[in-house]
């Protein structure tokens, strides 16, 4: 065993798709920088990146009804669904910029364009989705957008839904064709071949045992070589924890303030897969539903066209579930040794509050393969049990910490980063919209914990992201020259 420290000035820790962008960017604004990538799995892109993983939405708001609530007065807040959109339009610019500079070939092999939709049954819902579109159409953002309460044009739109529907049904839907299909597994995988190139130096079978901070600021990293069962130390200026549902426990071994008073709660995920061709053939489009009553937001039902492996599929779902694992690869002791002195009042009193989630969770658990076809049935009538399957997606860990709004031990719903107040460290938590946002998240981690070079690195910065400091729904001319130019890189048209 050797006590020999190998520097870096930066460490990487997970081979996901935030580690994968970070490491991109870096590479853009810092080429000299040695940067260091550990992944204890055998490739890039394994968890929660993984296609199968996640719902391969482009989170654009433009069909997620949990980005727009109704307020008391009976108008539509759609801040959340504005924010979303503007944060996915800056990782479309950088995709752009990637593909552009020939960084990454193929932009086809990660994104497609896919129409986005809002699909709602019964009265209320649907007066709700009208006023939700009035609001939204209004916003250069959603421009484009279409509703429908036509049982003709919804049968055009989404045939497969429509068939063999009651004609008296209460039933309509909005449609937005800037929508896309993402394979972030796909894309982390063309990155991280990209770094390769760049002499990143990328670590396959090697799982992060401990870090400390050092006294002159810098992190000491304590590696386990699976493959050569031997350990090893590392140092870097900055280390990222972006292990997914790892980097909770990582937080928690760095001893920084900032990671105390936070908690995770994980939750799995079932989708349905069609195995008949023909029937997946019948659908193009990605349609969300309304959340249950009581279900999370993560629980939104939805029908969505998949491109996996330039092959058109269908997927259903989710169906949550519950595992104390805190990666899929992960051990069942993850939650319990998760639960720490400084953090234990915290998730009790989450406990206490989220009585509705843990039982909707049991309840989800308890469903056979025929009561999940039954809910699937809601959206397409004529589902047959034989043509799908149930496969398990990705692990997502819901942080948990104490909020000036929701009080102590509030469970959050969202993608956060913690880092520390020198900014020698940053871990990403959270779950969806994730990955669909990891641009512009990674850019608040280089601003937070690099303040020193920013300032050289705006006009590369400005560069890369067009609209870098700017909202576009509030320059709809920058919004219009954006939407071609990504479009075309993309080949989203």
């Amino acid at each position: 065993m050797s006590n020999r420290q190998i520097k870096s000035d930066v460490i990487l820790i997970g081979a996901g798709i935030m580690s994968a962008t970070l490491g991109t960017l870096l590479k853009e604004l810092a080429p000299d920088w040695k940067i260091t990538v550990f992944e204890k799995l055998e490739k890039a892109g394994e968890e929660s990146s993984h296609e199968l993983n996640n719902a391969g939405t482009g989170h654009a708001a433009l069909c997620e009804l949990n980005y727009t609530s109704e307020k008391k007065d009976g108008s539509i807040d759609i801040k959340k669904a504005i924010n979303v959109n503007e944060q996915f339009q800056v990782s479309k610019q950088f995709w752009s910029y990637l593909v552009n500079n020939k960084l990454i070939a193929n932009p086809q092999d990660f994104i497609m364009p896919l129409p986005h939709m809002s699909l709602v049954q019964g009265k209320e819902n649907v007066e709700f989705l009208k006023k939700r579109y009035e609001t939204m159409k209004k916003n250069p953002l959603f421009e484009g957008m279409e509703f429908s309460d036509d049982p003709a044009t919804l049968k055009n739109w989404i045939p497969l839904i429509m068939e063999n529907r009651p004609a008296d049904e209460d039933i309509a839907a909005t449609k937005i064709d800037a929508g896309t299909d993402v394979n972030f597994g796909a894309l982390t995988r063309m990155l991280f071949d990209h770094l390769k190139t760049q002499d990143v130096d990328i670590n396959y079978n090697h799982s992060v045992e401990s870090l400390k901070q050092n006294s002159d600021g810098s992190w000491e990293v304590h590696v386990h070589d699976l493959d050569g069962c031997k350990m090893e130390y590392h140092t870097a200026n900055f280390v990222f924890l972006g292990a997914g549902g790892g980097s909770l426990e990582l937080l928690q071994k760095s001893g920084i303030p900032e990671g105390k008073h936070i908690g995770g709660f994980p939750i799995s995920g079932l989708f349905l897969a069609c195995k008949n061709q023909e029937v997946a053939n019948q659908h193009h489009a990605k349609v969300y539903g309304k959340a249950k009553v009581g279900a999370p937001p993560m629980s939104v039902p939805h029908l969505d066209t998949r491109y996996i492996d330039n092959k058109k599929s269908l997927l259903f779902g989710p169906f949550a579930g519950f595992s104390p694992k805190f990666l899929k690869t992960g051990s069942n002791m993850d939650l319990f040794a998760s639960v720490k002195p400084h953090n234990i009042a915290t998730l009790l009193a989450a406990g206490v509050k989220e009585m509705a989630l843990t039982k909707y969770l049991i309840q989800q658990l308890m469903l056979s393969k025929e009561q999940r076809m039954e809910e699937l049935r809601e959206f397409i009538p004529n589902a047959k049990s034989d043509d799908w399957d149930i496969i398990v997606a990705g692990q997502r860990v819901q942080v948990i910490k104490d909020t000036e709004a929701g009080g102590k031990g509030t469970l959050q719903f969202g993608t956060e980063v913690v880092s520390a107040a020198d900014g020698s460290i940053a871990a990403l938590l959270g779950a969806s919209p994730g990955a669909s946002t990891a641009v512009h998240v990674m850019l608040e981690v280089i601003n937070k914990c690099f303040p020193q070079q920013i300032k050289e690195w705006e006009p590369k910065i400005k560069e890369i992201i067009p609209s870098y400091g700017l909202s576009l729904a509030e320059n709809p001319e920058l919004l219009k020259e954006v939407n071609e130019t990504t479009d075309q890189a993309l080949q989203l048209k």
